[in-house]
């Protein structure tokens, strides 16, 4: 923890009592919460950034998009918009943000929306001809106007929100105590061999409760880059010149499966709006050899470098073991709050 942070302690505890406070309002029905008549599942975390809720609503697209028609609804941070977008075919990451244009790039059987007011935005789904069947929120831990029918609350293992403090000292949304909103807790980005005796050192420190289910999970990286027209396989590339970009909260993981010896890394902040002085760095910085950057990203600098040079390299959420299960457990839910229509 910096100075800096370490200064504005007093702030941190003014901002946990408003937030608690706030907290308290929704509990008790004081401020009022929306439910709607579908499963609405929420995804999100009580730290800002980097706990992988992108690959983590992936993986509920691909578990439940074959089954039901689904929606994604997002806020779109930094886009240039407002107010409520349907994804079409015209539209781009600045109008949708880049996560919710990645989500629309990627799965075309299903509807991706954005709008600040999550309320506002499903009864605009709802009101489409063609309306969904389930609604995936995401990073809407904090939305607490929409009470969704089904929270998982993600956390970093190398950043766990027990260890965490309040904005601005530390990097929490709000108070620890809100993590018992959850019905599933994912503890992301785990080495894949995590031991047992550590999984059960993590859950007594989160302090999962008895009606709560914990999971752990690790990156999996693509084995091959793909380009627009072609892919490569990832052990053909490992020790050829390349520059790697990634605008990206924690991008450590992502250099380093790729990194060789010679090759050049460039980090920009988290959902970063590269200029034309950037794009001049890269390409300068390339010359002829390929960039591989992440999915997030490709979405961003598609059409700004040469195609025959960008790269991006996707990843997927895995479940270190009781993947079987997580999933039953959303299908019941799902299929359960369907029927109940």
């Amino acid at each position: 923890m910096n100075l800096l942070r370490k200064i504005l302690f007093p702030f941190a505890i003014l901002y946990g009592i408003i937030t608690s406070i706030r907290n308290f309002l929704f509990d008790k029905g004081i401020l009022k919460s929306y439910s709607f008549d579908l499963p609405v599942i929420a995804v999100g975390n009580l730290s800002v950034g980097g706990t992988g809720k992108t690959p983590q609503i992936e993986y509920l697209i691909r578990l439940l998009a074959d089954k039901y028609k689904v929606a994604t609804l997002s806020r779109g941070y930094k886009r240039q918009s407002e107010g409520f977008i349907l994804a079409q075919a015209s539209s781009n990451a600045a109008i949708l943000g880049d996560e919710p244009f990645q989500f629309f790039q990627k799965f075309k059987n299903i509807q991706v929306a954005v709008d600040a007011n999550r309320k506002n935005g499903i009864e605009q789904l709802l009101s489409l001809p063609e309306n969904p069947e389930v609604i995936l929120l995401d990073d809407a831990f904090q939305h607490r106007k929409v009470k969704a029918g089904f929270y998982i609350l993600l956390t970093s293992y190398g950043d766990l929100y027990s260890d965490d403090f309040m904005l601005p000292t530390g990097n929490l949304r709000e108070s620890r105590s809100g993590a018992k909103r959850a019905n599933v807790i994912i503890v992301t980005k785990c080495p894949f061999n995590l031991s047992q005796e550590k999984q059960d050192d993590i859950r007594n420190r989160l302090k999962v409760s008895a009606n709560q289910e914990l999971y752990f999970t690790f990156i999996a990286y693509d084995n091959f880059i793909y380009g627009e027209n072609r892919k490569i396989n990832v052990n053909e590339i490992q020790e050829a010149a390349k520059l790697l970009v990634a605008g990206i909260a924690k991008p450590e993981p992502f250099f380093a499966y790729l990194q060789d010896t010679n090759d050049v890394c460039l980090s920009f902040p988290d959902h970063y709006n590269f200029t034309d002085k950037d794009i001049l760095e890269i390409k300068n910085l390339a010359q002829n050899n390929i960039i591989i950057t992440t999915e997030k990203d490709y979405v961003r600098l598609q059409g700004s470098l040469p195609s025959e040079q960008l790269f991006y390299l996707p990843i997927q959420s895995s479940f270190i073991m009781g993947s079987d299960n997580f999933d039953q457990n959303i299908l019941n839910y799902v299929g359960t709050s369907t029927r109940n229509r």
